[in-house]
């Protein structure tokens, strides 16, 4: 089965330290005090570090504005739209500085002793990575298509999550934007 949730029904919340706005697409388990698996898309408005989350895996995506520079241990990386992933240890809290206007950002996290983040980005045509499980963040209206099924293909509005874990592969079959696949490697526990 794969699962859909917009943006637009996702509520904003402000960042403790005033520097932008999150919208939580998934965490998972649902209701839990700690999540062991987040997706959410981010507003950055300004310059500032990064929550520190030690224990926390991340991957990191710009969708659009003008871009970002990190400061990851490894040294500053600049990321802007279309450029691929950022994957790093959440402990780093890495500076972040704007390389121009706000920027809205994709976030896949995961605790680092049960997961690791992948964020890629997806192209017409392509399977969903293999795994225990495995999400589509569309920028644009798309459709999916559960491989072997006679059902008609799944039309996703724009600023949609569509996830699934096990069953049945599935694929995208078009996109009118950029879109991205997220999936976790698992080392230990269960996900959604």
């Amino acid at each position: 089965m794969i699962h859909a949730v917009r943006l637009q029904d996702c509520p904003e919340t402000a960042w403790r330290n005033g520097g932008g706005v999150t919208r939580e697409l998934l965490t998972w388990p649902p209701g839990a005090p700690h999540w062991q698996l987040r997706v959410s898309v981010a507003t950055i408005d300004r310059d500032g570090p990064f929550s520190a989350l030690p224990g926390v895996a991340r991957a990191f995506a710009v969708l659009d504005g003008d871009g970002v520079c990190l400061g990851l241990a490894g040294g500053p990386r600049q990321l802007r739209p279309g450029d691929p992933a950022a994957h790093f240890d959440g402990a780093e809290a890495p500076m972040c500085t704007l390389l121009g206007g706000a920027t809205r950002d994709l976030n896949l996290m995961a605790t680092a002793a049960m997961a690791r983040p992948r964020l890629r980005r997806a192209g017409a045509g392509e399977r969903a990575p293999a795994g225990p499980w495995c999400g589509l963040y569309v920028q644009g209206r798309a459709r999916l298509q559960a491989e072997g099924a006679a059902l008609a293909p799944m039309a996703l509005d724009a600023g949609t999550l569509a996830w699934s874990s096990g069953g049945r592969p599935w694929s995208l079959l078009d996109s009118e934007a950029p879109a991205w696949w997220l999936s976790v490697d698992t080392a230990h526990g269960s996900l959604p």
